[in-house]
């Protein structure tokens, strides 16, 4: 990927200097870096916010809660997973940052579910330099996610001046419930294929 945007970037370059643009490419490139100076400052703020309010729903005792609530589906998900796992608290705890929105406040406990798995793998003695089957399933439930309220696109939307930055709730809702949906029946699939 680095290797894409890079040979773009210079294809670019290469394209302004031989066509005499060479000014209109400079003052891109700097309006582009205010631009995402100002950017990162809006979203600084915005993933502090809730990764804040994580916190504190953490330290009252709310995202306990909700991940003992969360058991049933996390039995249906990774039916070999031992329910009192540590790798179980985390991915519920990633889950619900994913569903609330806040891919950044998700990404430390996803981390931690993974180290926890890849633990619990290493006890397993399974193969070595293969994903189990519990990080294949949350790696692509992460990834499709669930959101009911797209935190990062409401801040990207508002920062660049939507006059309704949360329009987009409804239709985020419908597309990551349907992804997570089907995320879900292929995990399913691949579990029942694999088992054949």
């Amino acid at each position: 990927m680095n290797y894409l945007w890079m040979g773009m970037m210079l294809i670019g370059i290469v394209y302004g200097a031989f066509t005499g643009n060479m000014n209109q490419i400079t003052e891109a490139v700097l309006a582009s870096a205010k631009e995402a100076v100002s950017l990162a400052i809006a979203i600084a703020g915005v993933t502090a916010f809730w990764n804040g309010m994580m916190t504190v729903a953490a330290r009252a005792g709310i995202v306990e809660s909700m991940t003992r609530k969360m058991q049933p589906v996390m039995r249906f998900l990774f039916p070999n997973l031992p329910g009192e796992h540590p790798a179980v608290k985390y991915m519920a705890t990633n889950m619900i940052a994913n569903v609330l929105g806040l891919g950044w406040a998700a990404t430390p406990a996803g981390l931690k579910a993974m180290e926890e798995l890849s633990n619990l793998k290493e006890e397993r003695r399974e193969e070595k330099g293969m994903a189990s089957e519990e990080m294949c399933t949350f790696l692509v439930l992460n990834i499709s996610s669930l959101q009911l309220i797209p935190v990062n696109i409401i801040a990207y939307r508002s920062q660049y001046g939507s006059i309704n930055p949360t329009a987009i709730v409804g239709p985020g809702i419908v597309a990551t419930a349907v992804s997570t949906l089907v995320a879900v029946v292929f995990c399913k699939a691949m579990t029942i294929k694999s088992r054949k």
